[in-house]
Parts: C-alpha cells; sequence; structure tokens
C-alpha cells in the first residue's frame, strides 16, 4: 500500500484545522502532512494536540494501516479519546478511531484479523517487532508509522529495530517522529544526526519557544494577564536551605577529590539542582563502580537525599518536614558501636546540625519554667511555624472573591473556576487540608493570642498545624519504639530516661563531652554528637510529650469537625450530595505533563494560581489562552524568592533555551544523514556477499546460500536488545516460544542468556540448574551467555555482595555464598557447559557470528518441540507469553512440565485449584505438591 494514494484526503483538511487555531500548529502540520521529519518540540506547546491532528487526517480517509509506537498507555487513552471527538465533529464514516494492542490481545487470529481491516493502531514495541518479524503484519502494508518520545529511540531500542524493519521492506510509507525534550538531541557528539539516523530520517524541525511562529501567535493581542508573587522564605527555611546546600557543596567537592580521572566539568552546585544530576553523576562512576570507594558509593547515595531535602523544605509543612528528617536520620543511621567510617559523611558537619535544629524549631521550642514542682526544667511549647505561601495564597483567593463580588461577570466563555497547580499529590492534599481549616480557630482554656494571630478575619494554619503535632507526636513515640527493637537495645528508651543513641541521659549532656548546641531558642532540644562525632537522634522524653499534646488538645470546634467527616452519608444522602457551580470550584491539581492540557480545556478556569513553578505548564496556558478568543484567564504565579525552586525553574528555562541552539547550530552544519537502504536502492555485490557464509560444505569451500543466517530467538529475549543487533548483522530472527534455550544457533548449539542480576537470582531459586540439565538432553553443545551491560564495569566484582557476603561465612562455605564460586560448581555439575562471557550486547552479536560461521542453520519447529511431551502444534507455543512467565516462577514449574500445564489448562486460576490429585498426572508427584503448596500457603497461614 503506498503512502502517496492516501495522504491526501481533502475532506479531512478543514476540520483538522479547526482544532489547530495557532499560526505555528498549522504551519507544522502542512510540513508534517508533506514529508517525513523529526519533530522536536518545546514541552508545553500542544505536541499531543498537534499528533491527534495529523492521525485525524489519515483516519478521515479510510483504508490507511497506521501505526503508533512508543505511545504510553495514558497517551494512547487521550488519542482515542481526541480522535472520537474528531470523528463525531467532521462526521467522517470512514474513521474507526484508535485501537490498542498489548497483552491483552493474546489470539493470533484476532490481531491479524485488525491488521487486514486496517485503522490506526498504538502496539506496545515488543508485540509490534515480533509481528513483523514473524509475517503477521507485512511492513509492506503499513501506511506510515508514527514515532512518539523520539528521544528515547537509542541504536540499540526496540523502537530502533522496529524502524529498521519497517525501512527495509517498506520504502514508501511515511514515518513521522515527535518529542517535546530537546535535552537528548544535545547530548555527546552530534547527537542530532546519530538520532536521525536511528529513526531513519533526514530532516528535523525545531520549535523551541523563541521561533517566530510561535512567537507571533502566543505574544499577541490574546495575552493571559500574568500576576508574579515573590514570597519571602522565612528566616528558618533560609538557614536549612543554606545548610543543604552546603551539604550538597561538601559533598561535591569530596566526589571530585576522590575520582580525579573523570570529567567534573558539570559536578558544581548549579549543576545539583536539576533532577537529573544524581544520575550524571552515576553514570560517569558507572564503569568504575567496582573500583571507587565506599565514600565515594555513600556521597552518591547521599546526593539523592539532600536534594531531595532541598524541595521538601519548601513544599512541606514544617511538622511534615521534622518526621522527614527523623526518618532520613533513622536510615543513615548504623548500629550503636560503630566508627565514623560506616555513616554518611554529610551528619559530621555543622550544617548537618543545623539542618536539624532549625527544623525543630520551627516546630517547638524551649524555655525554662520555674515553680514549686519544677526545679527550673526545659518545657517544649509549640511553634508551629506556617509556610509562607499560605498566606499568599489566602490573600489570593480573598482578591479572587473581591473581584467576583464587585465586579460584573465578564461576557467570557471561561467558567469562573479557581484552579491551584502544585507540584505533586502531597502539596495538593495539603493545600486542601489548609484551605479547608484555615477559619477554624482553636480555642482552649489558655489565651488565643499564643496560638494564632489577634485579628480573627485573617486566615491562619495553627488548627491544621495543631493537629498535625498531635499526630506527629503519636508517631514519635512509635517510631522510638520500632527503633529500640531494630537496634535490640533495652527498653530504657520507653521509659525516657536513657537515648539509647546517646549512651547517656537526654536531659544533658556526659560530664566529659561539651554538648554542641545552635541557636538560643533551642537550648535543650537540639541532637547532641554520637562519641564518633556524628549527630544523635533526639527523643523526646515522655513529660515533654505530655506537656507537647496538653497545648495542643483536641477542641471543641475539631471534634465537631471530626464529626462531621465520619457521619455515615447514605442516611441522608441530599445533605450530602449536590452540584455546584463551577464559579465555587477551587480545584487543586498536581502538574501532569500533557494531562494539564485537557484540565485547562475541561476546567475553563477563568483564575489560575500557579503555587509552584513550571515553565511547561506557563507555555500551555499560553496556548489556551491564545487558542480561545472568547476567554480570560488571569494568573498568580507564586514563588519563594532566593530559593532553589527559582534557581531550579530559570535552570531548566535556560537548558532548553541552550539545548534548542545548539540543535539549531548542528543542523545549519551536520551533512546529509545518509540512512540504510533510505532510497530502497542496495548494492548488488553486498547482497551476495551477505549470503556468503564459511560453512564446511564438502571440500571446506565457501558455500553461497539462498538464505542469510537464521537464529531462532525465544520471545521473551525482545525485552533485549541483542535481537535488534543481530538482525542489524544481517541475520533473520525467528521468534517462537522456546522451552529450551533463548537462542538456537544451529541444530548442535542452545544458547541460555543470563544477565548478571538474572544470573543471580537463576542460582538462588536453582532455575539455572535445571535450565542447563534439559539443554544436555536434546542439544549437544549447550552453552551460558553471561553477558554485561557496554556501560558497565566488565567484571564480577561489583555483584559479589548481591548473592552473599564473603564476610558472613566461614572460609569452607565460601565459595557456596560467592557468585564465582557457584559458577564453579555449575561447572563441576555440567563438565561439558560452554561459558561465554560478553561485555556487551554488540560483542555478543559478534559471537554469534562467529559460531555460526561453520554450523547449518536450525529448524525452528524441531526448536519449539525440544522440551515438549507430546506432538502439540508448535504453532501454538509461539505467543501468550506472559502468564508462562507468571507460571514458571511458581516453585515445582520446570522448562520440562510447564507445557503440559499451558496445554491441558486455561489459566493460572485454574492451576492454582487444582488439587495434588489433577496435577499428578500432569507434572509429577513431587511437583504437584510444591505447585500446590505454593497457592494454598497463604490459605493456611490466615487460617
Amino acid at each position: 500500500m503506498s503512502a502517496a494514494g492516501v495522504a491526501q484526503p481533502a475532506q479531512s483538511a478543514q476540520p483538522v484545522k479547526l482544532s489547530l487555531p495557532l499560526i505555528y500548529q498549522q504551519k507544522l502540520f502542512e510540513e508534517l502532512r508533506n514529508e517525513d521529519e523529526l519533530v522536536v518540540l518545546a514541552r508545553g506547546l500542544g505536541l499531543i494536540r498537534l499528533v491527534t491532528n495529523l492521525l485525524h487526517s489519515y483516519d478521515a480517509a479510510g483504508s490507511n494501516l497506521i501505526v503508533v509506537v512508543g505511545a504510553e498507555d495514558r497517551e494512547n487513552a487521550w488519542i482515542g479519546e481526541a480522535l472520537a471527538e474528531h470523528a463525531a465533529i467532521s462526521m467522517s464514516p470512514r474513521a474507526r478511531g484508535l485501537t490498542v494492542v498489548n497483552t491483552d490481545f493474546t489470539s493470533v487470529a484476532a490481531r491479524e484479523k485488525m491488521y487486514a481491516e486496517g485503522g490506526i493502531f498504538s502496539i506496545t514495541s515488543r508485540i509490534l517487532v515480533v509481528d513483523m518479524l514473524t509475517g503477521l503484519l507485512n511492513p509492506e502494508t503499513i501506511t506510515g508509522v508514527v514515532v512518539l518520545h523520539a528521544d528515547r529511540v537509542v541504536a540499540t531500542s526496540l523502537e530502533a529495530f522496529i524502524l529498521r524493519i519497517y525501512r527495509q521492506k517498506n520504502k514508501v510509507g511515511f514515518l513521522k517522529a515527535f518529542s517535546d525534550n530537546p535535552d537528548p538531541f544535545a547530548t555527546g557528539f552530534s547527537p542530532l544526526s546519530t538520532m536521525m539516523r536511528n529513526l531513519f530520517l533526514r530532516k528535523a524541525s525545531l520549535w523551541p519557544r523563541f521561533h517566530v511562529h510561535v512567537a507571533q501567535a502566543l505574544e499577541g493581542k490574546k495575552k493571559a494577564e500574568v500576576i508574579e508573587l515573590e514570597v519571602p522564605m522565612t528566616d528558618a527555611m533560609r538557614e536549612i536551605q543554606n545548610a543543604v546546600m552546603e551539604c550538597v557543596e561538601v559533598s561535591i567537592h569530596e566526589l571530585k577529590k576522590a575520582n580525579t580521572g573523570l570529567d567534573m566539568e558539570d559536578w558544581n552546585l548549579d549543576s545539583a539542582l536539576l533532577k537529573n544530576f544524581d544520575v550524571i553523576v552515576r553514570r560517569q562512576l558507572d564503569p568504575n563502580w567496582h573500583r571507587v570507594s565506599w565514600k565515594t558509593k555513600q556521597i552518591v547515595n547521599d546526593l539523592t537525599v539532600l536534594r531531595g531535602m532541598l524541595q521538601s523544605v519548601l513544599s512541606l509543612d514544617a511538622v511534615s518536614f521534622l518526621q522527614h528528617l527523623d526518618t532520613i536520620h533513622a536510615a543513615h543511621s548504623p548500629p550503636p558501636g560503630s566508627t565514623r567510617q560506616t555513616q554518611s559523611p554529610w551528619l559530621f558537619l555543622d550544617a548537618a546540625q543545623t539542618i536539624f535544629d532549625t527544623a525543630k524549631r520551627r516546630v517547638y521550642s524551649s524555655s525554662q519554667r520555674a515553680g514549686p514542682d519544677t526545679a527550673n526544667i526545659d518545657a517544649l511549647r509549640p511553634v508551629l511555624e506556617e509556610q509562607p505561601k499560605w498566606a499568599v495564597l489566602a490573600e489570593v483567593l480573598s482578591e479572587i472573591d473581591r473581584d467576583l463580588y464587585f465586579e460584573p461577570a465578564a461576557r467570557d466563555d471561561s467558567n469562573g473556576t479557581v484552579l491551584i497547580m502544585c507540584s505533586d499529590t502531597n502539596t495538593c492534599r495539603q493545600l486542601r487540608d489548609y484551605l479547608q481549616t484555615m477559619h477554624v480557630k482553636p480555642r482552649t482554656e489558655k489565651k488565643v493570642e499564643e496560638f494564632y494571630d489577634p485579628d480573627t478575619d485573617k486566615p491562619s494554619a495553627a488548627f491544621m498545624m495543631r493537629r498535625k503535632l498531635r499526630n506527629y507526636l503519636q508517631w514519635k513515640r512509635e517510631f522510638a519504639q520500632v527503633s529500640a527493637t531494630l537496634f535490640s537495645e533495652n527498653q530504657k528508651a520507653l521509659s525516657g530516661a536513657v537515648d539509647p543513641r546517646l549512651g547517656h541521659s537526654r536531659g544533658r549532656a556526659p560530664p566529659n563531652k561539651r554538648r554542641r548546641v545552635r541557636g538560643g531558642g533551642a537550648v535543650g532540644v537540639g541532637p547532641g554528637r554520637l562519641d564518633n562525632g556524628s549527630i544523635a537522634q533526639y527523643f523526646e522524653k515522655p513529660g515533654e510529650v505530655a506537656e507537647l499534646m496538653a497545648e495542643v488538645q483536641i477542641t471543641e470546634e475539631e471534634t465537631k469537625q471530626k464529626e462531621d467527616i465520619v457521619a455515615d452519608p447514605l442516611e441522608d444522602m441530599d445533605d450530602y450530595y449536590q452540584l455546584y457551580e463551577m464559579q465555587d470550584l477551587v480545584v487543586v491539581h498536581a502538574y501532569d505533563g500533557d494531562q494539564d492540557e485537557h484540565i485547562l480545556e475541561e476546567v475553563k478556569p477563568k483564575y489560575i494560581v500557579m503555587y509552584e513553578p513550571d515553565a511547561a505548564f506557563i507555555r500551555r496556558v499560553e496556548v489556551y489562552r491564545s487558542s480561545h478568543n472568547d476567554r480570560n484567564v488571569r494568573v498568580y504565579f507564586l514563588y519563594y524568592g532566593g530559593s532553589v525552586e527559582e534557581q531550579r525553574y530559570l535552570s531548566t528555562v535556560r537548558r532548553e533555551k541552550d539545548a534548542f541552539t545548539k540543535l539549531i547550530k548542528e543542523r545549519a552544519s551536520m551533512s546529509v544523514v545518509m540512512t540504510t537502504d533510505a532510497q530502497g536502492v542496495e548494492d548488488p555485490q553486498e547482497a551476495f556477499l551477505r549470503t556468503i557464509n564459511t560453512r564446511i560444505a564438502g571440500g571446506g569451500k565457501l558455500a553461497a546460500t539462498a538464505q542469510p543466517p537464521r537464529v531462532v530467538v525465544d520471545v521473551r529475549e525482545f525485552r533485549s536488545s541483542l535481537p535488534s543487533l543481530l538482525h542489524g548483522r544481517s541475520m533473520i530472527i525467528v521468534p517462537c516460544m522456546l522451552t529450551v534455550g533463548d537462542y538456537i544457533l544451529s541444530p548442535n548449539i542452545c544458547v541460555e542468556r543470563k544477565s548478571v542480576s538474572d544470573l543471580i537470582s537463576s542460582f538462588k531459586d536453582g532455575r539455572l540448574y535445571n535450565q542447563c540439565e534439559t539443554m544436555f538432553q536434546h542439544y549437544k553443545n549447550p552453552m551460558l551467555l553471561i553477558e554485561f551491560d557496554q556501560n558497565k564495569s566488565f567484571t564480577l566484582e561489583p555483584f559479589a555482595d548481591l548473592s552473599g557476603s564473603l564476610a558472613s561465612v566461614s572460609a569452607s562455605n565460601a565459595g557456596a555464598n560467592d557468585l564465582q564460586g557457584k559458577i564453579v560448581l555449575l561447572t563441576l555439575a555440567f563438565p561439558n557447559l560452554r561459558i561465554i562471557w560478553s561485555s556487551s550486547p554488540y560483542e555478543t552479536a559478534e559471537i554469534f557470528e562467529r559460531l555460526k560461521a561453520q554450523e547449518e542453520e536450525p529448524d525452528p519447529i524441531a526448536a519449539v518441540r525440544a522440551g515438549l511431551d507430546g506432538d502439540a502444534p508448535a504453532e501454538e507455543q509461539v505467543f501468550n507469553a506472559v502468564p508462562q512467565e507468571m507460571l514458571a516462577a511458581v516453585p515445582g514449574v520446570t522448562p520440562k512440565n510447564i507445557m503440559n500445564l499451558v496445554l491441558e489448562t486455561e489459566n493460572i486460576k485454574e492451576v492454582a485449584n487444582m488439587t495434588v490429585e489433577e496435577l499428578e498426572p500432569l507434572v509429577g508427584k513431587e511437583a504437584a505438591g510444591k505447585i500446590h503448596g505454593f497457592f494454598a500457603k497463604d490459605l493456611l497461614e490466615d487460617e
């Protein structure tokens, strides 16, 4: 089927343009209709809308077979919904919408029938590559392929494998790739040309925010009204942020000092604010990970924790942040008696103590109290510092209310809804609690002024914060018990007399140690130091807890509120359920990528409060406002001035601009990208040489075969990149469901491939021993392939601790617990087993090519039937891999007996409900007992 005959349906052009109102969208759509290209669009400019309109133009024409590659589940839902809406608006009788093909479509006949009828299909990469290789989906019948998330298509990915098969057999079908992430295209040496070679494309279309057509569309007369509000941080928040930044800076300095041979140009404080900084550091250290010191590994892990704290101090309330610090401290604290070398280095810094002390001072402080019954002892009083943005948010909502009350409603298509956007669901929950309780005033026997602002008209978070403090104190009591149990200490920690971490009374420092204290208001509250110099965790004494609980006791207002919450709404439905007007709603939502466009279109907000900055969402609002003449939007943009939040936002915008600038320069100087067989012309000499192999036949002469070399591959192996690399070396890949081995190179050679992690798990459950046993039963030359990652070290040293610690076993059984020792035992059990060590999938492909040089081609039917009992048709064993993988993990199920279960039962549920007597004819008495025991185990334990 030719793309030229279906790419120009006149009846679909008009409705498509109606849903692309902006000039840059229309021009980009026209480009895509006329030629194949890679589109890199700035995030937030409406990529999914462009894709859905393009797909609808082909869907409306009918008799097309379009394949969408790389779409996520929620993107499939958006595309399907959009295509249905387009079809309804344009009243296209030939439009059929989107069909998603995933693991639910296990029937080969059903898929083959759907492909023959045509339409738009979003197919998972693993299913698509198998269907194309087996001929179930003929690449020549495909009208075109649309690739989403093109930045993820690397040379070894399944998507690149799919595109190679498609282009080899189909020279006329269209190919269009999309991405809204420019960073991967600007990293490395000539990354754009490399990526385009992987995508088999020759043209790149770049659309940054500063593109002339984008700027013209978004900076016209219909601009959204933006009010920027810089919120100052509290002194305590600023202290914590500066202290965490100091810890990050010291950690980076230690990394540089310990790893001088690496490229560390980007290892600085500015780069540390980026989301993927710890990933970048780990990627550079991975090749030498087994050689780096324990301290370096610890610091790499600490960087992730510290960078998370920078975000938490801004997003979490004071009590939640203190609880977060408690869990971090417990996770980084080794058992008592350990030395300095076994703890996180940042815990020994003065800045770390500033973090813990200041975090506590935001929640409660100590004060000296004198009286006849109290001899000048410390008393803890609640402080409960509020987040500065809360008051600003309340002010903004009040301003919106006044605006709606005093000014007449504007005649536009907006709903008048207030939309509040924040970073994650935890912040959404926090804001919901604040908005629900900000006008509830806690009143106790004490003076009200001690707990909230005297101005009763001013919103306050005191009610919410007091409740959080009560929950925190209850959690801390349980946490102390769990902590004491984990460290096998006595029950003194529970009585409050002695802190097991300090080894002395919590109330005062040991006589031979000076207690280090920060801040005058934190006397008696700040944590001390352990003997090795690290910070000791602080546990409040029972008396202090009782004092705090009394200060934040449950009030009458809260009791009433709890009764309202727990009331049964089913008693009177009308009192609890009703329809609200849209202008009365305040919607709190977390940033969610392209989903935000749907939120804007459905809610139609007149007021948007960006509680936290997000560059992509700002562009989505610009596109939303510019796309609708009849909708007015006012945006309140909140950010902490001089904070990491502001720096991260500015850094993200700058990096995206730099990435597009680099892409533009590379495209301007880039030579023509020559893709494989791009024009359908193949060198006849090269085609002939590909059929030549060194297989010895007769007198050992070279032989010209009718077909290139063939390899039978288990369908489960398509998770790896090896089948793609074998296909790239001009081998025919035959996917089958194999019960013996992973790769069949010849009638005599069977290869079981293991990554290092899979090798370790195979030794643990004994699976590898059974696999070797079955390979020897059916093949003359069984081989075990141990394949490493090309980006990591080619050694077993870093994985030794995963399979068992040698330090914890005696010398007599060290070999049995060590990974190398287990490999030795395996070779002793199977002396004829050949082990192939490969440093990367590239090396494996070359090894396979050499192994096949003097061997006959394998028979796929014989390979499938190897290990099967009976003469079941081999075609039935090719597919339905997922349930078989689940069943293979059940104790007692082996490669020998799994096919009996698959052929005799309908699903895993039937196997789980079978008795031992029913299983015994299929798998044997011993295996039947194991299988039945596995499925009955949980039931027996419950009883």
